[in-house]
């Protein structure tokens, strides 16, 4: 049943295509006669209403390929990403939902599932990486999304800086990143660049810190976020969380660039790629385009966040965390899986990937794209295996919420135990669909 789901920042309206509504659509307003010139193909018509505008112009490539295959369906491509969110959740509760519609990824698998097409025996999702199929499965198993990208989740950092303070290898414990900090201010650069304006880029820091709790305690990840979605866990009784996680937020706050509340996504990136800080908090592989606009020249390294004085719980974290899904009850479903079935298995999609959409393939056997961060990825993942996706084991209604009250701690406006004990509410609130 739907309850709530992510909002997302920013805001931008972008309509490609012959838009002609946003519900399920037949198309049977022509037809098309075929190479024999013996039967006639109907129209048809498959609205999609997404929510990543970064990838309009890789969207509408494949969308300009499809014709060539398939000439008689037009997709048209509705993207939106202000109040996302709550107008997909009106066009649901209208009968009116799209053919296509985007979500997030994990727990909101389950969420929409009364909405979703079951994939799980089709081509596209043999395809998938074992991760990211198990990110687009639901708690019975079945695959209900399919992937937008992969993803890389890490801290970033300017190499030449670090080599510049001395620092010949990236932190991985509490203690060597203090000293990296001190090693960085002695030569006048500024350690963190932040996006603390962001409610999203939060989620993306504690979820080292979750997958390092649960390491420590012995259990899942997916595990213990159950039990403080169940109100069965505290933060208190978890060091890596009430100690480790506050500490490194102080730190990047007390030793990163000004007035953090104030600064955006696209500040970050800039600070960041202009060579004012040394490390990025909150981010993750999608930025590298913007990083290099500004600076083609930056070396960038990745590196997993220094969560306590274990180096090996310093990981990157991979996996999907946006998904596609296809209507159940589209006139055009059967249309629509071919469609995708063909993106995720033919040899254009394996490339469209990597040199059209330039992301991590979510898929298996495909290219890389020639960025740096999916390369060191790859490097680091052939000694060292990747932290958990936990961010997927909570709804972004909480995620959002955590945001928020992260920034109330930092402006001064909460301590930290006021903090913890409205995280804990929310986490039983919000977590999950009810």
């Amino acid at each position: 049943m739907l309850k709530k789901m992510m909002a997302l920042s920013g805001s931008l309206l972008l309509t490609v295509g012959l838009l002609s509504g946003c519900g399920s659509n037949g198309g049977t307003d022509a037809s098309k006669e075929s190479a024999g010139g013996k039967e006639d193909l109907k129209t048809v018509t498959i609205n999609m209403f997404t929510a990543s505008p970064e990838y309009t112009d890789a969207f509408n490539a494949y969308i300009e390929e499809y014709k060539k295959v398939k000439p008689n369906v037009k997709i048209n491509l509705e993207i939106m990403q202000a109040d996302y969110n709550t107008i997909l959740k009106s066009k649901i509760a209208s009968g009116s939902t799209p053919d296509v519609f985007q979500t997030t990824a994990g727990g909101d698998i389950d969420t929409y599932a009364d909405y979703s097409a079951d994939l799980t025996n089709e081509p596209l999702a043999a395809a998938m990486t074992d991760a990211v199929r198990a990110n687009m499965s639901s708690s019975d198993g079945k695959v209900l999304g399919l992937p937008v990208k992969g993803n890389l989740f890490s801290l970033i950092y300017n190499k030449d800086l670090l080599t510049k303070a001395g620092i010949t290898s990236p932190p991985k414990t509490i203690a060597e990143m203090q000293d990296a900090v001190t090693k960085l201010e002695a030569k006048g650069i500024t350690p963190f660049a932040n996006a603390y304006k962001e409610w999203w880029v939060w989620k993306h820091i504690f979820m080292h810190y979750v997958d390092a709790a649960a390491q420590d305690a012995g259990v899942e990840s997916k595990q213990l976020v159950s039990d403080f979605i169940a109100g069965k866990a505290k933060i208190k009784d978890y060091p890596v969380l009430y100690n480790n996680f506050f500490s490194f937020i102080d730190l990047t706050v007390k030793h990163g660039t000004d007035k953090p509340l104030e600064r955006d996504s696209n500040a970050e990136v800039s600070d960041f790629a202009s060579g004012k800080a040394a490390f990025m908090t909150g981010k993750g592989a999608w930025d590298e385009e913007a990083i290099k606009k500004i600076n083609p020249d930056l070396k960038i390294g990745i590196m997993g966040y220094p969560v306590s004085d274990k180096a090996d719980q310093s990981v990157i974290i991979t996996g999907a965390d946006q998904a596609l899904r296809i209507n159940k009850d589209s006139e055009v479903s059967k249309e629509t899986i071919e469609f995708f079935n063909w993106l995720y298995t033919s040899e254009y999609g394996k490339n469209w990937f990597s040199q059209v959409a330039k992301v991590i393939p979510p898929i298996k056997d495909a290219p890389l794209p020639d960025l740096e961060m999916p390369k060191e990825m790859e490097s680091i993942l052939k000694t060292s295996k990747s932290g958990d996706l936990s961010v997927n084991y909570s709804l972004d209604t909480f995620h959002q919420k955590f945001g928020e009250l992260m920034q109330a701690y930092i402006s001064g406006n909460m301590n930290k135990d006021q903090a913890v004990a409205e995280i804990e509410k929310a986490w039983v609130q919000l977590g999950s669909a009810q």
